[in-house]
């Protein structure tokens, strides 16, 4: 009953950019198809989808963000979060110092 579907997630792998930019350029040569390109590396079709559209999104071929764009964007995100985060911190303190007699 302990296995009934619940299969532990695999770990999540990292590739880098050299490695996604060899990818890509085998795609872009169509020596293979992405099935087999995902396939030969043991990587998911998805994962080679992205990559070559993001190469190309990179290029300028295709509209969308680009990888700096990406990044710049999780940055403010993450930025953001921790400002609001702040914020909420001092209205709680000014609640907190407001409701303590005088």
């Amino acid at each position: 009953m302990e296995s009934m579907g619940k299969r532990k997630p695999l770990p999540r792998r990292s590739f880098t950019p050299e490695f996604k930019a060899e990818i890509v350029e085998l795609r872009r040569r169509r020596d293979r198809s992405v099935g087999q390109i995902a396939k030969d590396f043991d990587l998911t079709e998805t994962a080679v989808r992205l990559w070559v559209n993001q190469a190309e999104v990179d290029a300028g071929e295709r509209d969308g963000l680009t990888s700096s764009e990406r990044e710049e964007l999780a940055a403010l995100r993450r930025e953001n979060r921790r400002l609001r985060e702040d914020v909420d911190i001092l209205k709680r303190a000014t609640a907190f110092f407001a409701s303590m007699p005088k």
